[in-house]
């Protein structure tokens, strides 16, 4: 016999299925390996995080999973602003929020923000768990990378008196300036000013567009903050049910639209970068082993290893990955492109997301070839 552990919102044990009766008896369908009944991954629903136990398509419920966890860990500490922030989080990324549209890019979307922002409060709360008392974030350090990660994607989102660009992706090289911005607006509004020169700063260590070397912090733990806050957003993007899809997909069109896929040069020559949404897939490898190596276990630390606080000596984030680099190396072993069949939902504010982008992108290659 053996027991197979489902897992909480907070990362904690609450089932135990102890055979393969038991979890036919629940509806679930069995395999020989354990591992893969372990964290429910092959029947995880698409909208879900990695435990298969919060829906990241839903504020609502990802924020009942943070506040959980940090009400175990700060039991006093009050959330109101997080809770402010949450709400208006849903009101700016679906078209409700004074002088900005919704979100129209499809794989920064919704979900993809808040599935960032449930890894990082894991993190924040497993860090604290394992560290020194003097090296703890705390709990308004805490509120602060939750707010900071919820809003680290802002800057894709455009603004009503923007004429010029049709689609958020536009701004892929220069959305966390544009995210920064937006922070720095917002956290007065929720009582936060404080932490305006914190936020502003580590909120890049999601991007590209500023070199680490240049972010200066006065105090080490804001850095480690922010290592933190980049830390979640690489591991559950990368650890999503559909990540592969997601970036023959949906990536792909937003590297077309900001100009990643065909960058021109002084002269305006445009040169291929990525060539197709497999073209994509087929430099992921090497994108995966460079963000482990230059962030996740350089600049960051090795900070996701913290997690297995919260998960019993287990890392699913880290786990998942490495199935999806397997199954990747599969199909491009074999060429069975195929294997890729999944149709996850996308969670923006209009009504035919995906179809307007690809017809955006379709435009945009006609006249970079004319």
């Amino acid at each position: 016999m053996v027991a197979f552990r489902a897992w909480g919102a907070s990362g904690f044990p609450v089932l135990l299925i102890k055979s393969c009766e038991e979890a036919r008896l629940r509806g679930l369908r069995t395999e020989s390996s354990a591992p893969a009944l372990l964290y429910g991954m092959q029947y995880r629903r698409s909208d879900f995080d990695v435990t298969n136990a919060v829906q990241v398509s839903s504020a609502e419920a990802v924020r009942r999973a943070v506040g959980d966890l940090f009400r175990q860990a700060w039991p006093n500490y009050p959330l109101d602003r997080l809770d402010s922030a949450f709400q208006d989080f849903e009101r700016l990324f679906n078209g409700q929020f004074p002088g900005y549209y919704g979100c129209d890019t499809v794989y920064h979307d919704l979900q993809h923000s808040l599935d960032g922002t449930l890894a990082v409060a894991r993190l924040i709360v497993a860090h604290d768990r394992t560290c020194p008392i003097d090296e703890r974030m705390g709990p308004e350090r805490a509120v602060l990378g939750v707010v900071t990660a919820l809003f680290h994607d802002a800057g894709y989102i455009r603004q009503t008196d923007d004429q010029t660009h049709r689609n958020g992706a536009e701004f892929t090289r220069s959305h966390v300036s544009r995210s920064a911005h937006f922070i720095g607006r917002y956290l007065p509004t929720i009582g936060m000013a404080a932490w305006v020169p914190v936020a502003t700063k580590i909120v890049h260590f999601t991007g590209y567009e500023v070199q680490f070397d240049q972010i200066r912090l006065d105090d080490h733990r804001d850095r480690r903050l922010g290592h933190l806050i980049g830390t979640g957003d690489l591991i559950a993007q990368m650890a999503d049910r559909c990540y592969l899809e997601k970036c023959r997909d949906r990536l792909y069109p937003e590297f077309v639209l900001g100009g990643i896929a065909m960058p021109s040069d002084e002269a305006g020559k445009p040169s291929v970068r990525f060539s197709s949404g497999l073209d994509v897939l087929r430099q992921t490898p090497d994108f995966a082993q460079e963000v482990r190596h230059t962030r996740l276990d350089g600049e960051f630390g090795g900070l996701y290893r913290t997690l297995e606080a919260l998960f019993n000596g287990r890392n699913p984030y880290m786990e998942m990955i490495d199935r999806n680099l397997d199954y990747l190396a599969e199909i491009l072993r074999t060429g069975r492109w195929p294997m890729l069949r999944r149709e996850p939902p996308c969670f923006t504010w209009e009504r035919n997301p995906v179809q307007n982008i690809r017809s955006l992108v379709i435009g945009h290659l006609k006249q970079v070839w004319k």
